[in-house]
């Protein structure tokens, strides 16, 4: 179940569509794109992740956010939260954001995604010019004082293992697209530094609001 090898069979041929993502964006107005979130939990991946995607919505944007507990509901939810798990997981929500940024939507991922080599072999799979990483940067001290879940509570009582930043590590980015202070800014700011971000790098533009 978290074997994340290639098996194609030589039967399988890819099918070169007539609609193009050109033409699919030149209908939607906008280019489509995967901001994927990262940061610990109670960092304000998903809260910000569907703040901007609320204003986008204002703006006539195509847009869809893969929570990061939602997705455990469904397409994962065979996997567990070990590192191997994790991986898998993480493969799965990226085969998925390249499919919808070929269709033109501007998709967010809010995920913990703890592990640097996962985020880059995320960014591989879809690619430079759609994956945008927003690093949302909040202190452990902040984050586990929110709780906002009872996560932290629990980790620390054992009640929790493989917990990100009590008893698994988290590997903050190194190169992240998009760095969002999510600790001290609020979230009006935290939202309109991403949106700021979007429209410098063309995949919006503020007039159609």
């Amino acid at each position: 179940m978290t074997s994340t090898a290639k098996k194609i069979s030589p039967d399988v041929v890819y099918h070169q569509a007539t609609v193009t993502r050109t033409r699919r964006e030149k209908i939607l107005g906008h280019s489509g794109a995967v901001l994927w979130f990262t940061g610990l939990s109670g960092a304000g991946k998903s809260t910000l992740a569907h703040a901007v995607e609320e204003e986008l919505h204002n703006r006539n944007c195509l847009t869809y956010v893969f929570d990061g507990d939602n997705v455990r509901h469904g397409l994962c939810g065979d996997l567990g939260f070990s590192l191997e798990d994790r991986k898998e997981n993480l493969r799965r929500i990226s085969e998925m954001c390249k499919l919808t940024a070929d269709a033109g939507v501007i998709t967010f991922t809010a995920f913990i995604s703890p592990v640097q080599e996962d985020r880059k072999d995320a960014r591989s799979l879809i690619g430079d010019k759609d994956f945008i990483e927003v690093y949302c940067k909040c202190p452990l001290t902040i984050c586990e004082g929110r709780d906002v879940k009872g996560l932290y509570k629990k980790a620390r009582e054992g009640k929790i293992s493989d917990f990100t930043g009590i008893s698994s590590p988290y590997e903050e980015p190194e190169n992240a697209d998009l760095i969002v202070d999510t600790g001290t800014n609020t979230l009006e700011e935290c939202t309109n530094q991403v949106l700021g971000y979007l429209f410098r790098r063309g995949v919006f533009i503020s007039a159609r609001k």
